[in-house]
């Protein structure tokens, strides 16, 4: 089984879904905060670059909600200036093994990564990313 830096906005119940998901699945977890996370263009171009700039926003995250930033209209190097100031607008979690890095939580991407169980992977992407009814100003269900 693998071993995971994960990060993540403590609190969020999606992300503690997550957890669970990979702990049952037999991973061990480096849990870390994204928001206390001292993030640099390098580092979180690490994990984002590959994608879509749209794809690098948490679309549960009130500004997106609201339409105060509308992930479509933004290039990328306002995109990485927004992140940087405000790490609750990043797609989370953020998935590290070795040296390759993942954003978000697709069950049946993460199966094919590292492995996930046949239940978790068959959820979908819908399910497994984003916060629950009832989100506080953090953008996820309160504790």
């Amino acid at each position: 089984m693998s071993h995971i830096v994960f990060f993540e906005k403590p609190g969020c119940g999606g992300n503690a879904k997550q957890k669970q998901w990979l702990l049952d699945a037999g991973h061990t977890l480096d849990v870390r905060s994204l928001l206390a996370t001292q993030w640099t263009e390098a580092a979180l171009l690490a994990f984002v670059d590959a994608l879509p700039v749209a794809d690098w926003f948490n679309r549960a995250s009130p500004r997106v909600k609201s339409g105060r930033v509308v992930p479509e209209d933004v290039d990328r190097d306002t995109a990485l200036a927004l992140l940087l100031a405000d790490p609750l607008l990043i797609r989370r979690p953020l998935l590290q093994v070795g040296d390759e890095r993942r954003v978000g939580f697709d069950p049946a991407a993460i199966d094919t990564w590292i492995g996930l169980d046949s239940h978790a992977a068959q959820r979908s992407r819908a399910q497994s990313e984003g916060c629950a009814a009832g989100m506080n100003e953090g953008g996820c269900a309160a504790p």
